[in-house]
């Protein structure tokens, strides 16, 4: 059989992904040894013409967009920061969170306008650059990876343009949230080009999902 007939779908490592196969199982997408542990690369499930990509979170839209995955499942943050034209098809409504600007209490200035021209650290420096442009502010990027917290703590950043979920990281660093950026949660995107060659398969899943999701 050609890899025409199926279906790629690039998964997350981390939170969403448990999230994403349970919902996909419900619906019959899955396959056997679907796992995030998993040493395979790539997971077949050939009755069913589906195989999985497991990837780094950050990886999927590239996988989506360059047509090595038909689908993905990735959170509204990671598309809008990658950059990548991929169509969004639904909502998940899973792995909510937002994302937000957050300052060391003890220094906070009295208006968001006053931390214009300082730097600011964070994973997502295209939305932040967006959101600030926005309110008319320039402000220096630091890209970080990892424990985008200690910035400011090391006086590295005067701010930090983070993801939240309960806050409590903010509240153990001393950090106060400023400013909400927007909210996001986890999106099915497809491949432009699939999503026409495929869209009898595509669009099935989706009105599949959909009901689900109304519950």
């Amino acid at each position: 059989m050609e890899d025409k007939d199926f279906i790629t779908i690039a998964l997350p490592k981390g939170k969403l992904f448990g999230l994403s196969t349970e919902l996909l199982g419900k619906v019959g997408w899955t396959a056997e040894g679907l796992h995030e542990k998993s040493r395979k690369l790539v997971i077949t499930n050939e009755a069913a013409r589906l195989k999985f990509i497991i990837t780094k979170t950050a990886d999927v839209p590239t996988y989506v967009e360059y047509g090595a995955a038909d689908l993905g499942i990735i959170g509204k943050d990671v598309i809008l920061e990658s950059g990548k034209d991929v169509y969004e098809l639904l909502d998940l409504g899973f792995g909510k969170c937002h994302l937000m600007m957050a300052v060391p209490k003890d220094k906070k200035r009295p208006r968001l306008e006053d931390y214009a021209h300082t730097r600011v650290a964070t994973k997502f420096p295209r939305i932040a650059e967006s959101f600030f442009a926005a309110q008319g502010m320039q402000m220096e990027y630091i890209k970080l990876n990892g424990s985008i917290e200690l910035s400011p703590i090391i006086g590295m950043s005067e701010s930090i343009v983070d993801l939240v979920e309960t806050g409590t990281t903010l509240r153990e660093n001393n950090l106060e949230e400023l400013v909400t950026i927007m909210d996001a949660t986890a999106r099915l995107i497809a491949n432009r080009v699939s999503y026409k060659l495929k869209f009898d398969r595509i669009n099935r899943l989706v009105i599949e999902l959909s009901r689900l999701l109304r519950g």
